[in-house]
């Protein structure tokens, strides 16, 4: 078996680790801060969704808090126990996240429908409504830096986090819409709730579209079939390559490992096929998507 030693690029890890800690770290100060004004305004106007939806802004820094301590830990490097690094954290957390975003949005979906047919008794005043709005564009502006860092790093954690802004951007809306509602017209109290349940639904898709992937991670699931033809092809036209099989791959986090067969010509040297399966892996690593390491084993061609 051929295992080139070319040396990776040192990977930004650290820096990307401490980047997320950094981003998240905003996060939680807006979480907490934001809690605050919403519990405070919320008894002002009179205002029990606000109130309620102060909580929901203050249990999103459980998941900040999760991913600021996770960090450091999912970009430590390989060591003995954990020869492929240990990105898997990432995934787990990435995990609990969509899990903690999925719990968001059933009780937000339990809290609609079991108060649907319940008539608030007082009309809560335009704080309340001012506050919702504040929250609204704050937490849309955090969940889209949080996400343009998540896609720029490849951080699946940061990523999922951001939908914890959003989520919280969401459940006020229905609290604008009551207050907005309630002095319209007193009689369109159901709105809130009606908004409220469509907000749950978009945070459970939210939930799932994050969860569904991790999983497939954590059941070790390769690439697609799509995704692995294009890394055959890479190889089998790599110059050399009389053939390819056996390619197999496995996501640790936001990286790729790949490992496969190449068959060369029978009469070369063993350098020779050495350097066949350098350029192999190389090619991987420049073209290939995602691809961190690539293991070579060469076999002999036969007609």
């Amino acid at each position: 078996m051929t295992q080139t030693n070319d040396a990776h690029p040192e990977t930004t890890a650290r820096n990307a680790a401490r980047t997320v800690r950094w981003v998240t770290l905003w996060g939680l100060g807006a979480n907490l801060v934001l809690a605050a004004i919403k519990f405070v305004a919320g008894v002002a106007a009179h205002s029990q969704a606000l109130i309620a939806d102060a909580f929901h802004s203050l249990s999103d820094s459980a998941t900040d808090i999760v991913v600021i301590i996770g960090a450091p830990f999912w970009a430590a490097p390989a060591d003995a126990d954990h020869p492929y690094g240990h990105g898997r954290i990432e995934t787990m957390v990435t995990v609990f996240i969509g899990a903690a975003l999925a719990l968001v949005g059933l009780g937000l979906a339990y809290n609609a429908l079991a108060t649907l047919a319940a008539e608030d008794k007082s009309t809560p005043g335009w704080l309340a409504f001012v506050v919702a709005c504040v929250s609204i564009v704050l937490k849309e502006g955090l969940y889209r830096w949080t996400a343009r860092v998540g896609r720029r790093l490849r951080s699946s954690a940061l990523a999922a986090n951001a939908w914890h802004h959003r989520s919280d951007a969401f459940s006020s809306v229905p609290v604008a819409v009551a207050v907005l509602g309630s002095h319209v017209q007193p009689a369109w109290t159901f709105l809130d709730h009606v908004a409220a349940l469509l907000v749950a639904v978009m945070i459970l898709q939210a939930a799932w579209r994050i969860v569904a992937p991790a999983m497939q991670q954590l059941s070790d699931a390769g690439v697609t079939e799509a995704e692995r033809t294009a890394l055959d092809v890479l190889v089998r036209e790599t110059r050399g390559v009389r053939s390819a099989h056996g390619l197999r791959t496995r996501r640790l986090g936001p990286d790729l490992y790949v490992d496969l067969h190449v068959l060369v010509d029978p009469s070369l040297t063993v350098h020779e096929g050495h350097e066949i399966a350098r350029a192999v892996k190389r090619r991987l690593l420049r073209e290939g998507e995602d691809v961190v390491d690539v293991l070579v084993h060469i076999e002999p061609f036969e007609e």
